[in-house]
């Protein structure tokens, strides 16, 4: 009997330690994976949320599946304009947009989007996050940023030709914030709006010309609503993007896992790059294929827009200058930069 009861005992101890194996192992058992939302504004289509969504899921195919990511491209959980505020409340764990439409509130980032000739979009891309870890400006330490990134020369794209400065007289010119003060200095009327209004606004005459990149004629199909586009490299600026995560919720996320995403983000640098090379190049196509124009500044007119532009940035300096930041230091690095880019 005692040596049943033993025997008993042992089995009855095997099967509970087989089944706390199975309870804890099983994949009902397995942690439940960290859930995060990422709001983006760009078109679904648009090679920059297709690059949104890819990252995301880089990110959950490293982390095995610990971090699944939510992707809402097309303003569908933010606007772009509400996507800083948005994250930084935890509406959106991760949102990408543009620091130009978050007015005063990104002064140090302000710089890159000056008129400095930028000649490429990998070109801007990599210098706006040399800058950023240069001089780690104290107004991104509210969130976490992933990895910035800038697209290739702002140009002016009209609805009537535009030859010389002159012809610019007047002209009521799209803008979205940082370049509001480069279209009045060009002697257009700026007018303040977002990527996603800019279509209806030029069809409907609201505004008669816009300061964009080439690749808004395909990516966000303005090339039909305009007529010409005006390559004004000298006063090519940039505008620079973000993809931040609510600092709070990065904070939260195990070392591991923050490191599978510095990882992911600093090989979506270049790819960023590429692709607003790319999406620039398909632009101008789009556009042609249109029977739409594409002008070149005579090397004279280029010289007179430059210095029609140079107000913006002397002016920035000061500005910035009377609030405490080392804005020339700013301006110096970037342009050094955009020199030793060409």
């Amino acid at each position: 009997m005692k040596g049943r009861g033993r025997v008993s005992i042992f089995f009855l101890i095997l099967i509970l330690a087989v089944g706390v194996f199975f309870l804890f192992n099983s994949p009902t058992a397995q942690a439940k994976p960290i859930e995060l939302s990422y709001a983006n504004f760009f078109p679904p289509t648009h090679i920059q949320a297709e690059l949104g969504a890819s990252w995301a899921k880089e990110i959950e195919k490293r982390t095995n599946g610990k971090v699944k990511i939510t992707y809402y491209p097309g303003g569908a959980l933010l606007k772009g304009p509400k996507i800083y505020d948005g994250v930084r409340k935890g509406i959106a764990d991760i949102g990408m947009s543009v620091f130009g439409y978050s007015r005063g509130v990104f002064p140090a980032m302000e710089a890159m989007d000056l008129p400095m000739g930028y000649p490429s979009g990998m070109a801007a891309t990599t210098i706006i996050n040399d800058y950023y870890n240069k001089f780690k400006p104290k107004e991104l330490t509210k969130v976490k940023p992933m990895y910035l990134h800038a697209h290739g020369p702002g140009l002016l794209h009209t609805k009537k030709p535009v030859h010389k400065l002159e012809d610019v007289k007047g002209l009521k010119i799209r803008s979205y914030g940082f370049n509001a003060k480069l279209a009045k200095a060009l002697g257009g009327v700026p007018v303040a709006m977002s990527q996603g209004g800019v279509y209806e606004a030029l069809q409907k005459g609201v505004v008669d010309a816009t300061l964009s990149p080439m690749e808004v004629l395909k990516g966000w199909k303005q090339a039909e609503v305009v007529k010409e586009t005006v390559e004004c490299y000298s006063v090519g600026y940039t505008a620079g993007f973000y993809v931040a995560m609510n600092l709070d919720k990065w904070n939260s996320l195990p070392k591991d896992v923050q490191k599978v995403f510095e990882e992911v983000s600093k090989e979506w640098i270049p790819k960023t790059g590429a692709a607003w090379d790319s999406s620039d190049k398909a632009g101008r196509e789009f556009t042609l294929s249109l029977g739409n124009k594409i002008f070149a500044l005579s090397p004279e007119q280029s010289a007179v827009w430059a210095k029609a532009a140079k107000p913006v940035i002397a002016g920035y300096i000061k500005d910035k200058e009377a609030k405490g930041l080392p804005a020339k230091a700013y301006v110096d690095f970037i342009q050094e930069a955009v020199k030793k880019s060409k």
